[in-house]
């Protein structure tokens, strides 16, 4: 039997390993516009809201980090925000930071890409309404990567002071290098329930999957190369990434699917864990638990 990811389907929290507790602090603090909601001597929890973390930093003792697009692993994490304001905000406040910036209007959004002090990817964005997207002729969402037009989106922060993140600020998506595109696809589609929302395997060597007609949760590239390496233990990047599911019929009924299908599930505080074809480890949870 055939098996859908819930449209309500939403990601949560992200775990990122780090080699710089405190200097990691800093940056997310300052330039990302996160607060601290709970600290211990290698980990802390970050958050928008004061009471749900978006991003959990743990510092790895003798951490290799590692350089960007050089194995499988995160691509970057996507902080979505809830207003053309709040990106314009972050925008100034990036610009003030001096930080290497990167900028896409996708049609279906408009973009801001920057790395963490170890390399990690970050995006922050905000969509455009779903009304004002596109399809083409096999129902692809037609994304693309033109300039943001700067200083109309600053004009949007002007006489404004940035705080942070503003509430209302989720994780958008995750967009991850793949080993082999395939046989994640396979997972993610066939085993998982996501529909393909845009397919630019030839065009681009990128596949973009969602649920519920969004334009992605989850990104898969082969930027890295076919059979990209593994990250080592000690390397810098993703921990999880969490995928919140609606009712405890849809958690436990996503856990029995993905035993059936070979998949080890493990079960830790609350949440069940396992890994994708590219050893990428997943949380699945409840929402709002």
């Amino acid at each position: 039997m055939s098996y859908t990811m819930p449209a309500r389907m939403e990601l949560g929290e992200v775990k990122l390993k780090v080699s710089d507790l405190q200097r990691s602090l800093q940056f997310y603090q300052e330039v990302v516009g996160l607060k601290v909601l709970h600290q211990e001597e290698r980990v802390a929890l970050l958050t928008v809201d004061g009471v749900n973390p978006l991003v959990i930093l743990e510092e790895i003792p003798n951490a290799v980090v590692v350089p960007r697009q050089s194995a499988a692993g995160l691509y970057h994490f996507a902080i979505l925000l809830p207003s053309r304001e709040a990106l314009g905000l972050a925008l100034r406040n990036l610009m003030e930071a001096e930080v290497s910036l990167g900028q896409a209007d996708h049609l279906v959004s408009e973009a801001l890409y920057i790395w963490d002090p170890d390399m990690n990817g970050i995006e922050i964005y905000r969509d455009r309404p779903r009304e004002e997207w596109t399809y083409d002729a096999s129902r692809n969402v037609v994304m693309a990567s033109d300039p943001i037009d700067w200083e109309d989106l600053l004009k949007e922060a002007e006489g404004k002071a940035w705080a942070g993140l503003p509430v209302g600020t989720k994780m958008g998506h995750v967009h991850f290098h793949a080993r082999d595109i395939y046989k994640m696809k396979e997972f993610y589609c066939d085993v998982m329930g996501f529909d393909i929302a845009a397919n630019a395997l030839k065009e681009m060597g990128a596949l973009f999957i969602s649920a519920g007609g969004y334009h992605h949760h989850i990104g898969l590239n082969i930027w890295a190369g076919a059979n990209a390496p593994l990250p080592p233990a000690n390397g810098t990047g993703l921990a999880y990434y969490t995928i919140q599911l609606p009712t405890q019929d849809d958690v436990e009924g996503l856990v029995e699917r993905l035993r059936n299908h070979g998949v080890s599930i493990d079960e830790r505080d609350g949440a069940w864990y396992g890994q994708d074809p590219s050893a990428i480890t997943f949380r699945l949870v409840l929402q709002d638990s």
